[in-house]
């Protein structure tokens, strides 16, 4: 240290110079560094971002082969991407064979059920005795689920592959609603159960983008399931137009749905066990959310056991919300 010091103890200017050209040379090393650094970081954003645009066009290949790790990033990419357009082509088979499928259940099961169902009330016409009747009383109620089952998956199937698409338009929702009600009135009045249409708030016209046909289809599954579970009281159907959406509410007084279930009521098939002594395929709500959401619409539930359910519909009010 001594060599640093001039004879008053102070350091020398020779070495004090020293000392600054190194620090400037090191400071000079760092900025090189972590320029060079950069520059690395660049170019590899650069290539992993041209790698990913190659991706996306399903023009990628490796185009490198050596131990970076470049080169085992490109490696692992290219077999990913094979192995999803592999699982791709193959759920695109697996769809054809489905659609193929229930295409041929469709053509070969039409015919049968619908002769089924007329040898049934053809039956039901004549002077059968007590037995016979109520034999084919349980053949035709069969015969008629099974209709409903077949023809419900031949929906669902026909919308999930795109072979049916919604053909929405911008009509008023309450004729829609008067239909539906005009389907079930009967059915809810054999029940002893109320079934009412509420007006629209004064001055509204409630309106919305919708497939008539396949929305009369989702709200008669969802007022079938509140008249099958409402033991007593009321159901209502009711339509209030917002900024953006226009909301169908059906509301009824029947057992209501448990807060853990009410996500699975929508699955297929999915019956809950407290409802399985009743008559149904759990299929209904299924095909109604299936239809609501390929409109561009969703639906909510609340519910709670013993006080009833109430179904929101939210369809578009404006041709951007919809989702083909």
């Amino acid at each position: 240290m001594g060599k640093y010091l001039d004879g008053t103890g102070s350091v020398s200017f020779p070495a004090l110079l020293i000392i600054i050209s190194s620090i400037i040379i090191c400071s000079a090393a760092c900025i090189i560094a972590v320029a060079i650094e950069r520059r690395r970081a660049r170019k590899l954003m650069g290539r992993m971002m041209h790698m990913l645009d190659e991706a996306a066009n399903g023009t990628f290949t490796v185009s490198q082969i050596d131990e970076s790790m470049l080169s085992s990033l490109e490696f692992k990419l290219s077999h990913y991407i094979h192995a999803t357009e592999t699982s791709t082509k193959k759920l695109a088979q697996e769809k054809e064979i489905i659609k193929s499928l229930i295409s041929d259940i469709s053509h070969q099961t039409k015919t049968p059920i619908a002769s089924l169902l007329l040898y049934c009330e053809l039956l039901k016409e004549q002077d059968l005795d007590k037995e016979a009747a109520s034999y084919v009383d349980a053949l035709y109620a069969q015969t008629h689920k099974l209709h409903f089952l077949v023809s419900s998956l031949i929906k669902m199937s026909r919308l999930e592959s795109g072979t049916i698409r919604l053909a929405p338009e911008h009509a008023e929702v309450m004729p829609l609603l008067a239909k539906a009600h005009g389907q079930f009135e009967r059915k809810a009045m054999d029940k002893g159960i109320a079934f009412t249409v509420i007006p629209p708030e004064p001055g509204q016209t409630p309106k919305a983008f919708y497939d008539e046909k396949w929305m009369l289809e989702a709200l008669g599954n969802i007022i079938d399931n509140a008249i099958k579970y409402t033991k007593s009281g009321a159901i209502t159907l009711k339509a209030t137009s917002f900024s953006f959406f226009c909301r169908i509410e059906v509301t009824d007084t029947g057992i209501g749905i448990a807060e853990e279930e009410q996500a699975q009521v929508f699955t297929r098939f999915y019956r809950s066990k407290d409802v399985s002594s009743e008559d149904g395929i759990g299929i209904g709500l299924s095909l109604a959310r299936e239809i609501i959401t390929q409109g561009g619409g969703y639906i909510k539930l609340t519910s709670a056991p013993g006080k009833g359910s109430a179904f929101a519909i939210f369809l578009p009010m404006e041709p951007p919300f919809f989702q083909n």
